[in-house]
């Protein structure tokens, strides 16, 4: 399986660099280093549960009192894609040794104009690293669901939670998070009082129902 996700890493990276232009991971170094000083001064507990990704991520500031039972911890940041996460795993992952990694991730990439296979590949791509240093560790791709916002997207969003889905099915050490109806109500359209005004980001109610789906599958405290 490791030589497969290699591989498949591989492929990432030639199909973004054909496909996408140049990515400007500067633009995250303050971030970055301000997530290290954070834990310089107040080092986060070892084998937690590690929840990386884009603004869902970065503004759960209920992470902790949603799931008092186990350690966790956010290395969101908002505006980022996959590619990101792979990048800064090194600063932001690894040196935390977590148990499971959570990524929710992808739709700014799909709002910056790449495909649903450039997505995926980045995907894989991301799992390959995070496995070749942490080969015991969970990782869950918690899935994309529409917006009001980027309504125009949510077919592409769909895709995308397609291809992971079916790669990740039967691989030990992966799972899919399917939230995508989160935040639909009974005629299939995006329900409004989930999001804040910018009808893009969640609000305490739609992080509440991100919350429950996210608790069934978290492991059983250490």
């Amino acid at each position: 399986m490791r030589q497969l996700l290699l591989c498949l890493a591989l492929l990432a990276l030639r199909a973004s660099a054909a496909d996408t232009p140049s990515h400007d991971f500067a633009k995250w170094e303050k971030e970055i280093a301000a997530y290290e000083h954070a834990d310089a001064t107040n080092p986060p507990p070892k084998r937690a549960c590690l929840f990386i990704g884009s603004s869902t991520i970065r503004l759960w500031s209920s992470l902790s009192r949603d799931f008092p039972r186990h350690s966790v911890i956010n290395r969101g940041f908002g505006g980022s894609e996959i590619v990101d996460s792979t990048y800064f795993a090194d600063r932001l992952i690894f040196p935390h040794t977590p148990r499971m990694v959570l990524l929710r991730a992808g739709g700014n990439d799909l709002w910056a104009g790449k495909s649903p296979e450039i997505v995926f590949a980045d995907f894989t791509n991301f799992v390959a690293k995070v496995q070749s240093r942490l080969p015991e560790c969970d990782i869950v791709f918690v899935s994309l669901s529409p917006s009001i916002a980027r309504w125009k997207q949510a077919a592409k969003e769909k895709e995308v939670n397609r291809q992971i889905e079916d790669f990740v099915r039967g691989k030990p050490r992966l799972q899919f998070l399917d939230v995508y109806d989160l935040t639909l109500d009974a005629s299939g359209q995006a329900r409004p009082e989930l999001f804040i005004e910018d009808k893009l980001h969640f609000n305490a109610a739609g992080y509440r129902l991100l919350a429950e789906r996210v608790r069934k599958i978290l492991p059983e405290p250490e």
